[in-house]
């Protein structure tokens, strides 16, 4: 079974796992026409570009990026020798007593 990412075809592990959705069939013609157009079955395409998405959506969710005004003024309040005030003290405070952490 080809695979248009490199990254799934490196995937050392048998496909086991199943993923049942319906979707529309206007919907359903586009994504078997890409997958002609790209040389592979619908399936094919379908995990590829899911798979694509998945990783872009982790990866936007943990980095950050910021401008370089922004990167200036994170870096410089990292550097900036400063004390826990009341009120951080205060929210620590509710936070032990609050969140359960495993």
């Amino acid at each position: 079974m080809p695979s248009l990412d490199p990254q799934i075809g490196a995937i050392n592990e048998r496909s086991s796992e199943r993923m049942n959705f319906r979707t529309k069939p206007r919907i359903k013609k586009m994504i078997q026409r890409a997958a002609a157009l790209s040389g592979v079955d619908d399936s094919v395409f379908t995990v590829n570009a899911a798979y694509r998405s998945a990783l872009e959506t982790i990866a936007a969710h943990e980095r950050t990026f910021l401008h370089p005004i922004d990167h200036e003024v994170f870096f410089a309040a990292l550097d900036a020798d400063t004390h826990p005030n009341e009120k951080l003290r205060t929210s620590f405070d509710r936070h032990k007593k609050t969140v359960t952490s495993l």
